[in-house]
This record gives structure tokens, sequence and C-alpha cells, in this order.
């Protein structure tokens, strides 16, 4: 499961009852799950966004059931992002390819442009690419992390001439989001086509550590990198 382009890899009848909805609205918009995932490079904590609910909701469901327990980080870029959630990384040889080839299951989009996008930290779903995939649907296992890169007026501007096209014709370059990327970094090329579904909230410094080993010319970490554990810790 490459990341496409880049070979991978959201009427009132009563005063009663406006309180009481709106009361039930908070309290969900108020609790974000975060997932602690164990790492052999320390821990990272990610909050989960309640705007991408069916995504939320799938990744509760694989932590819960033990799934990325034992996994490997097994697609690593620099400058760019972490890979996770292949099952045949539980048991791979070092060296060895990661097919992507195992999980088909899908879980359909839920872009929430320019509201949620790919800064440095977003937790996103992996998937294949528009070719045989044209509705965009999301891997139901895969993840990436987002480290990112800086980004000038240049490479925005070459970001924005394909946006239009890699998002279906639903985008241009929201100028807040353009905004925010000429000062922090992160991978505007993704926004609008790949479901961003949570952030860490703590670890990103384990993040930094990953993204910057040393890999094989698959992508792979010459020195593996496991997920030991993942917990729902909220």
């Amino acid at each position: 499961m490459k990341i496409f382009g880049l070979r991978l890899l959201l009427v009132p009848i009563t005063a009663l009852i406006i309180a009481s909805c709106g009361t039930r609205k908070k309290k969900v918009e108020e609790v974000r799950h975060e997932v602690t995932l164990s790492t052999t490079k320390g821990d990272i904590v990610l909050q989960l966004f309640n705007e991408t609910p069916l995504h939320r909701d799938n990744f509760l469901q694989h932590v819960e059931s033990g799934y990325y327990d034992s996994l490997l980080f097994h697609r690593v870029i620099e400058n760019f992002m972490i890979q996770s959630g292949d099952s045949t990384s539980r048991f791979a040889e070092p060296g060895v390819l990661i097919a992507d080839e195992s999980d088909t299951a899908t879980v359909p989009a839920e872009f929430r442009y320019p509201e949620i996008f790919h800064k440095r930290g977003v937790l996103a779903a992996a998937r294949t690419g528009d070719d045989v995939n044209p509705e965009q649907a999301s891997s139901a296992s895969q993840f990436y992390i987002v480290w990112g890169r800086e980004y000038n007026d240049t490479l925005l501007n070459k970001v924005d001439s394909t946006m239009f096209e890699w998002t279906h014709g639903r985008h241009h370059m929201d100028s807040l989001v353009r905004a925010y990327y000429l000062e922090n970094p992160g991978s505007p090329h993704l926004d609008g086509s790949y479901t961003v579904f949570g952030q860490v909230v703590s670890g990103l410094d384990v993040v930094d550590s990953i993204q910057c080993c040393k890999t094989d010319t698959n992508d792979r970490p010459i020195d593996d990198i496991r997920i030991l554990k993942a917990i729902v810790t909220k």
C-alpha cells in the first residue's frame, strides 16, 4: 500500500430538545480518543479526530484487536513520513521488501481539507493509486505519520498547479493553508487526496528519530523499528 505518486506506500421542536442535543454534541466533541504506540524508539501518542468518524472508529477497532502489535514501520522516507500497518511485516525477514498486497479492506475517504491538512505530526491513511482506486478510499490498516519539509513560494506554486488534478477537481490550494506552509513544515502535495484523521500530541521526537533512520532501496529501515504495543489510552 504505497502513497500514490510517491510509490505507496470528515429543525428543533422545543427548547428542551435543543438544549439536550447541544449538550450531547458538546460532549462528543470534547472526547477525543488517544492511542499510544509503544515502539522500539519510544512512545508516540496519537489523538484521533472526531471529524473523521469512519477512520477514527476503524483505527480504534484495529488497536483494540491487537492488530498493530509487533508490526514494523516498513516504509520510511526522510523529510516526508513514516508508514506502518502492513500485516506481513510482523514476521518479515530482514531486508525483505514489504509488498503491500495483503491488506485489501478499505475505508471511504473522509477529506476535510482545508480544515485538516498535512502539517507535521498528523496521522493519515495510506491508499492505493487512483488508477485502481478512483474514489481514493483509504487502506483500512495502513497509516502514515507526516514529518514533511519546509516550502517556499516556488515549491507551493508547483503543488498548487497539480492539486486540482490530484483532488479530482475538488480543490485549489487554500490561502490560509498556504500561509501556514510558508512558516511550518508539512506535505502539502497530499492535501485533499489522502484522509488525515489524527495528530501526534506527544512523541514527535520519536517520529523524528524514525524518519531520519537509515533505509534500504525499498525505503525499509535497515534496523527494524517495531510497534511493540498499541493501546487506547483515552
